[in-house]
């Protein structure tokens, strides 16, 4: 079939193709008796009741993230504290090997002169010092140990809330509890009793994910802390290894001297 050349040729499709499809609406047991505006206000009820189901799934995940953030900020300053007790028992051993230095300089000191000699000899044996004191354990800063014992009183909630090991309950929701008149509404909730109850859920949620948040602040300031702490600790502790390998350096040519 021949056409003339401003013939469209889209133009023999059926516009109703090419337009965009309206969703249909859900249909549920006794629907088919239902009007027009009456099935419209079933499906927009069913929206509703996805939406709230949503909100309250989105708000159960955010709860776990926040527990399973703490759980590791929590692991994270464990680990900073028993850095903080190497780094205290790092800093002992340098005091005593500067200890043992001082003694072998002294011994030392004899040996290349007379007169030192006797000193030492004159001085009499050295007074013998107790054996060195435990250290203490080690306390990290304030603000990290207020920190931890908040968040490890929530360690259960973590298990709770782990989306593999929650079981959610979500039988309120769907189209059976559109049927639900339910009492008349308090405290501005809604007058459908699932639907309260999925909005007073997540009421729950956000105030509890507005606490998880409120300890995930102070185990961070805590952490920033204690590293602030520790970085000093470690700077203290170079240079003091910077002076022990000057001085034993200097023992070393010493020695060689004394061939």
């Amino acid at each position: 079939m021949a056409y003339p050349k401003s013939h469209n040729p889209f133009a023999d499709d059926e516009e109703d193709d090419f337009r965009p499809k309206r969703r249909e609406l859900e249909d549920e047991p006794g629907d088919s008796e239902m009007s027009e505006p009456e099935r419209r206000q079933r499906y927009l009820q069913q929206e509703v009741m996805r939406t709230a189901q949503s909100a309250v799934d989105s708000s159960h995940r955010s709860i776990g993230l926040i527990y399973q953030s703490e759980k590791i900020g929590v692991e994270t300053a464990e680990e900073l504290v028993r850095q903080g007790e190497v780094l205290t028992r790092a800093d002992k051993m340098m005091d005593h090997m500067d200890q043992d230095l001082k003694t072998s300089q002294k011994h030392i000191n004899g040996i290349r002169s007379v007169w030192g000699g006797l000193v030492n000899y004159f001085k009499g044996k050295p007074e013998t010092k107790p054996p060195p004191e435990e250290p203490k354990a080690y306390q990290a800063n304030d603000r990290l140990q207020t920190a931890l014992s908040s968040s490890r009183g929530h360690d259960d909630k973590y298990q709770a809330s782990h989306p593999n090991l929650r079981k959610l309950d979500t039988g309120g929701f769907g189209a059976s509890a559109l049927m639900d008149d339910g009492s008349s509404g308090t405290n501005g909730y809604p007058h459908n009793r699932h639907l309260r109850e999925a909005h007073q859920t997540l009421d729950n949620n956000l105030d509890e994910m507005c606490d998880g948040l409120s300890r995930l602040k102070s185990l961070g300031l805590g952490l920033q802390s204690e590293i602030e702490d520790q970085d000093d600790s470690i700077d203290s502790l170079m240079n003091k290894v910077d002076k022990m390998d000057l001085k034993i350096h200097n023992t070393n040519q010493q020695l060689k001297n004394l061939k």
